[in-house]
This record gives structure tokens, C-alpha cells and sequence, in this order.
């Protein structure tokens, strides 16, 4: 991972953070959103000028206790600190890193097997950078009418989500949908540093105001078990259990379960049927 990127982290965070989440006084009116670097420095136990050292990229080796107690200042979560840790850890390691560079997406006939093998249940598989790369009947059924293979989507489940007419109206939690997509494209961007297709993609879809405001701030959660509401125009109002499994590096399934208590949706696999 490039220094720019755990430096931009670090000032994303701190941008977000209010004074009286952290227990301090509001104060005066603030020149810029969230914490001063000083106050972040102080809840951390370190000093403001090895913060900016931080911030500015010029330190790239801040120790496990230093991190922890960044983590702590910054009020991160589990998933934020699992993230701001691969962050740290790549700041160094990316020359050594398996992962860094690039790799062709290829869904081999074994992996094609397995998403046909759960018809009914509606699967397919996702690449790095989002791209539908394969999938079985039931889940081209489900997702035809949300106009996923548009040509305004472009093959590419992120790129549907902010520039389809018609992804807002669609999905109800529309802008958790929306956080996935982005949550996604970052871990990839952690796992793969040096993948210019990568990049590109992330470049594209930053003339989207929605998902440029969440790759600013460096939004991350755990998108591997969510659900999605839909609105479909075939089936009416359907909620979507997903699962995502990643069976290699640069490709993952992701399995759709539609709740039969929710919606009748004839020709899918219900949960608890």
C-alpha cells in the first residue's frame, strides 16, 4: 500500500471525529471539520509533530503500541482497525507483498460448476474490481429487471450502483448497498497495490459524487454478510441476505438468499424453506 494511503486515512478519521465523541468541549468555531492534530496527538499519548510526521508520509514505521493507540484516539472499530493495520503493515512491506500486483481474473470451469451447482439459489462471482464474471440462471433472473446487465452498468456491480438511472430506485437501502461497493474496492486496493486496472476503475467511478464522498473518507465496514432491500419490478419488495465467499485472491461468490416471510419470489431458493 502506498504511504499516501495510510497518511490519508489518518486524516480522513480525524476529519470525521467530533470533539465530543472523544469527550472534549466543542469550543470555539472550528476553521476545519473534526479533531486538530494536536488533540488526536494527545488522546494517543504521542506527540503532534510525530502525528504530522504521520500525516505527511515522512514517518512510515510507527510501532504495534503507536498504532493501537492511534486506533483508540480515533474511536476505529474492529473492521477500521483491521484495516488500519494492513494500511501500517504495507507502508513496508508492499515490495514483498504476494498480492501487489496485477493478476488476470479468470474463473476457472471448477468455480463456474460451483455457482451453477446452487441453482436454485441465485450466486455469481464478483472480480477485484467488481466486474460480473460469471453467474448461474437464477441469479441473471433476479437481476436482469434491476437492470444489472444494462449497458450503462457495464458488466460491473459497483459502476450500476452510481451511474444506473434506475440503482436508487431499485434498492431501498440504497446507500448501504452503495457503502459495499466502495468497502470492497478499497480492500482490494489494500490487497492489490499495484493494479492499474484497479485504478482505473476507481479513478471512473470518482465522477460520481457518492462514491468519491466515500472513498474520501475512506468509508470501510464489513461487507461480507449484509442485506439488501429491494425493490423489484418483478417480485415487489424483496430482502436479500448476501454472503460473500472469497474461494482465491482476486475473486469472490457472492450468494443471494431472498426471505420468503418478505416476498414470494417464485424460482429462488427462500431462507428457511
Amino acid at each position: 500500500m502506498s504511504r499516501s494511503e495510510f497518511a490519508e486515512f489518518l486524516i480522513a478519521r480525524r476529519a470525521q471525529l467530533q470533539p465530543e465523541e472523544v469527550g472534549l468541549p466543542s469550543g470555539r468555531r472550528r476553521r476545519t471539520p473534526g479533531l486538530r492534530r494536536e488533540e488526536v496527538a494527545a488522546l494517543a499519548g504521542v506527540s503532534a509533530d510525530y502525528l504530522a510526521r504521520l500525516e505527511q508520509g515522512r514517518d512510515t514505521n510507527p510501532s504495534t503500541s503507536v498504532l493501537g493507540a492511534l486506533a483508540d484516539a480515533l474511536r476505529l472499530n474492529d473492521v477500521e482497525r483491521h484495516h488500519f493495520g494492513r494500511l501500517a503493515l504495507g507502508m513496508e512491506q508492499k515490495e514483498t507483498c504476494p498480492t501487489a500486483g496485477q493478476a488476470g481474473e479468470q474463473v476457472s470451469e471448477t468455480l463456474r460448476a460451483v455457482i451453477d451447482s446452487m441453482h436454485p439459489t441465485p450466486a455469481f462471482v464478483l472480480g477485484r474490481w467488481m466486474d460480473l464474471l460469471a453467474w448461474n440462471p437464477s441469479w441473471r433472473d433476479f437481476a436482469e429487471p434491476l437492470g444489472l446487465f444494462d449497458e450503462s452498468a457495464g458488466g460491473n456491480f459497483a459502476n450500476y450502483l452510481f451511474a444506473h438511472p434506475d440503482a436508487q430506485r431499485y434498492f431501498s437501502n440504497w446507500s448501504d448497498a452503495a457503502d459495499i461497493a466502495a468497502s470492497a474496492l478499497r480492500n482490494a486496493q489494500t490487497r492489490f497495490t499495484d493494479d492499474r486496472s484497479l485504478e482505473a476503475r476507481i479513478t471512473a467511478l470518482q465522477r460520481y459524487p457518492e462514491f468519491d464522498r466515500r472513498w474520501r473518507e475512506h468509508r470501510v465496514i464489513d461487507y461480507r454478510s449484509r442485506v439488501l432491500l429491494i425493490e423489484h419490478p418483478l417480485r415487489g419488495h424483496v430482502e436479500v441476505e448476501i454472503e460473500t465467499l472469497d474461494p482465491a485472491a482476486d475473486l469472490s461468490i457472492q450468494v443471494w438468499l431472498v426471505d420468503r416471510r418478505k416476498a414470494q419470489a417464485p424460482g429462488l431458493r427462500l431462507v428457511n424453506e
